[in-house]
């Protein structure tokens, strides 16, 4: 069966950053934040990540949405008026967001779903 994959990375300042990325090689979301102090943390943050699957949606892009308690994913627009979504865990951090933004809702909302398909048994590797 096909697996995705957490491809981590160092940043110039010294945190671990990771990829999401299918079995294509595509990358669905990005870790939030400005890093993870360690490659341990970094690995926490990735199964607590696994762990919300399916966890509830905020939309923000409606008039008066309901704001919802965490852990969540919230749908938001961009600055450039695409639609774009990000992971919170229960304690409010960001967990990861998508890479790129979305035409649609509904794209957006398939983004989670693909998020959430390939994260399930996704294997944490170095980038290479």
């Amino acid at each position: 069966m096909a697996k995705g994959q957490f491809v981590y990375y160092k940043t110039e300042k010294g945190y671990y950053n990771f990829r999401l990325k299918a079995n294509n090689k595509e990358t669905i979301a990005v870790s939030g934040g400005a890093g993870y102090t360690t490659l341990s943390s970094l690995k926490a943050g990735v199964e607590s990540l696994k762990k919300l699957a399916g966890t509830k949606i905020e939309d923000q892009t409606l008039k008066n949405f309901e704001t919802l308690t965490n852990p969540k994913y919230e749908i938001y627009k961009d600055k450039a008026d695409k639609f774009r979504y990000r992971l919170r865990a229960r304690n409010g951090e960001l967990i990861c967001i998508s890479e790129d933004g979305y035409a649609s809702k509904d794209a957006c909302k398939k983004g989670i779903a693909s998020l959430e398909k390939w994260s399930a048994d996704a294997d944490i590797v170095a980038e290479e």
